[in-house]
């Protein structure tokens, strides 16, 4: 990976390019975030840099994030998140980085958690099908079956059943960055991203594009 940045989904919105074409996409906050820690090879085994994003109360900040910023002369962030880059000689810590980090036309791998649905049945949660929906059937959203009787007398392990569903961390990749606005350090990226407005989301250099 060749650079990263944390941001914040603000929400979905529409634009039209030059022939008119709309294309949806998503509004993200992209920083500014400042670099609390630089990891090398020779340090720390591998290549990082660790991010934070987000102002915040001090008292609002565990001790050991406080003692983290306070050994970087940092104020403390909201949010602190790692990236490994193949080369971080270019970052030092206090540096800060903006929207900017990424231009136009550029391909981007986004990282975020889910929306949480609760609990949910199979259909919703897997897709499956409804049984019959007569009023004699008596069978209409339930799991289906079971299983076979006494061989092997259980359910196997993962099989599609009801039960939780959303809360998970998900990354969508090559999504297209639209429009860069660094005077509200905003990036419009094209379709939709992970999470529920206001979701923190790892921003990242994609790798298969």
């Amino acid at each position: 990976m060749k650079k990263g940045i944390i941001g914040k989904k603000i929400g979905m919105t529409q634009i039209f390019d030059e022939s008119g074409k709309v294309i949806p996409v998503t509004v993200i906050e992209a920083g500014p975030c400042l670099v609390a820690q630089v990891k090398t090879v020779e340090t720390d085994g591998y290549n990082a840099i660790q991010l934070g994003f987000g102002d915040v109360k001090i008292k609002k900040v565990i001790k050991p994030i406080q003692g983290h910023f306070a050994k970087a002369n940092l104020e403390p962030k909201k949010h602190l998140r790692e990236f490994r880059l193949e080369d971080v000689s270019e970052y030092k810590v206090g540096d800060e980085l903006k929207a900017d980090v990424f231009e136009i036309g550029e391909k981007v791998d986004i990282q975020g958690t889910t929306k949480g649905k609760g609990f949910q049945g199979v259909i919703k949660r897997h897709g499956q099908h409804r049984g019959p929906m007569g009023h004699g059937s008596m069978y209409h959203r339930r799991p289906g079956s079971m299983g076979s009787t006494s061989t092997p007398g259980r359910v196997f392990k993962g099989k599609k059943l009801p039960g939780h569903m959303g809360v998970q961390t998900v990354t969508i990749q090559n999504l297209e960055i639209v429009k860069v606005d660094l005077n509200k350090n905003v990036l419009l990226i094209k379709g939709s991203v992970p999470g529920v407005k206001g979701a923190i989301l790892k921003i990242k250099t994609s790798v298969k594009a």
